[in-house]
C-alpha cells in the first residue's frame, strides 16, 4: 500500500467538464493569468513548475539548469514542482552512465533553496529499451532507479489549503517502448487518497504526459502525446475540486481551462531542443504559479538561457 504524505460515471464528468469537446477549446498562448485573484490573502503563496530539463554533462546543459536555479532562488517561492524528464537519458540503459545522470541531477537540485518535488518522465524509465544492457531483472529496472534517488513515482502534500498529487504517467510496451499511461495500481491508490480530501479542496496534479493537448490536433502527429488512460482519472476525481492539472514532456507551452473548471498548463522545458535552441518555437524557461484564496494566476519565466546560448553560438533561437 502507497504511503500519503497527507493526513487525511466517466460519462457524466466528461459531459459535465466538457472534456469531449476540449481539443476545440484548448491553443498554445502566450504567458498570461489564467484566473485573477484579488488583494493577496494570508494563506497566498507562489510555486515553480519547471519541466524536462534533460541534464546532461554535455551541451552546457549544467550550466542552462544552474541558471534555472539561480532564477527560481532569486524569486523565491515557497517550493518547486518539476514535471518529469530530469535527465536524458536512460531509456537505453548502462547501469555507470544512467547513474551518474541521476546524481548530477540529484546534486544540482540541492542548490534550490525551497523544496523541490519531483516527477518522472520518460526518459527517466531506466533501462527499459532492447539495446539496453540491463533488463527486467536488474533492480533498478524502469521506475527502480528513480525511486531509489527520489522515492515513490506518485504521492500527494498539501500547501497553505491546496492539495498536490504527483502521478506516474509512464509504463512499458510489450515491444520496450515507453507509453503514456496510468497503471491500475496507482488509481487504486488514487481512489483510495480521494476519500480522505474534502472535496471542497483545491487540487493540482503533476503528470509528464500530458492528459489533455492539442498538438495532435494542431500539427496532425499521433503517437505518446497524451496518457491514454487519462479518462479514468478525471473520473476518479468526480466530485472533487481540481483545479489544475501541470504537464510536460512536449516542450511547448500551452494553456487551456475547460468549462470553466479545470485548467491544464503544458509548461515548456527548461532544455529546449536538447539544449540548442527552442522546440515548437517555445523559449526555454519555467512557470511561475501565484496562488491566492480558491484562485491563481501564471506566467512564463524566461531563465536566460537562450540569450547565454546564443551567444556562446550554439544553435539559434529558431532551431
Amino acid at each position: 500500500m502507497k504511503k500519503d504524505t497527507t493526513n487525511q460515471g466517466r460519462r457524466s464528468f466528461l459531459l459535465k467538464t466538457g472534456l469531449a469537446a476540449a481539443g476545440a477549446s484548448l491553443m498554445p498562448v502566450p504567458s498570461t493569468a489564467s484566473s485573477r485573484p484579488g488583494p493577496k490573502s494570508k494563506n497566498a503563496f507562489e510555486f515553480v513548475f519547471m519541466t524536462d530539463i534533460h541534464i546532461k554533462p554535455e551541451m552546457n546543459a549544467p550550466k542552462g539548469f544552474q541558471m534555472a536555479i539561480d532564477k527560481a532562488n532569486e524569486m523565491n517561492p515557497d517550493f518547486v514542482i518539476t514535471g518529469g524528464d530530469l535527465v536524458y537519458d536512460v531509456m537505453r540503459g548502462n547501469f555507470e552512465k544512467s547513474d551518474s545522470l541521476f546524481k548530477l541531477y540529484a546534486d544540482m537540485a540541492k542548490g534550490f533553496k525551497m523544496p523541490v518535488y519531483n516527477c518522472i518522465g520518460n526518459h527517466d524509465l531506466f533501462g527499459i529499451y532492447e539495446e539496453s544492457p540491463e533488463d527486467e531483472s536488474h533492480p533498478d529496472y524502469k521506475y527502480g532507479m528513480w525511486e531509489r534517488y527520489f522515492g515513490d513515482t506518485y504521492y500527494a502534500f498539501d500547501h497553505k489549503g491546496w492539495h498536490f498529487i504527483t502521478l506516474n504517467s509512464l509504463d512499458v510496451t510489450d515491444n520496450k517502448r515507453y507509453k503514456g499511461h496510468f497503471h491500475q495500481e496507482q488509481l487504486k491508490w488514487l481512489r483510495n487518497h480521494l476519500k480522505n480530501v474534502d472535496p471542497k479542496t483545491p487540487i493540482v496534479v503533476t503528470t509528464h504526459i500530458p492528459m489533455l493537448c492539442t498538438f495532435s490536433q494542431l500539427n496532425g502527429k499521433e503517437g505518446t502525446r497524451t496518457v491514454k488512460n487519462a479518462a479514468e482519472v478525471f473520473e476518479i476525481f468526480e466530485g472533487h475540486n481540481l483545479k489544475l492539472v501541470l504537464q510536460g514532456h512536449i516542450h511547448w507551452k500551452e494553456y487551456g481551462f475547460v468549462n470553466d473548471r479545470v485548467h491544464f498548463l503544458t509548461g515548456g522545458s527548461i532544455a529546449g531542443n536538447g539544449w540548442k535552441g527552442r522546440r515548437h518555437n517555445t523559449k526555454e524557461g519555467f512557470v511561475r504559479i501565484k496562488v491566492d484564496g480558491d484562485e491563481f494566476s501564471w506566467d512564463y519565466i524566461d531563465h536566460g538561457w537562450e540569450r547565454e546560448r546564443l551567444k556562446m553560438g550554439v544553435g539559434s533561437a529558431d532551431d
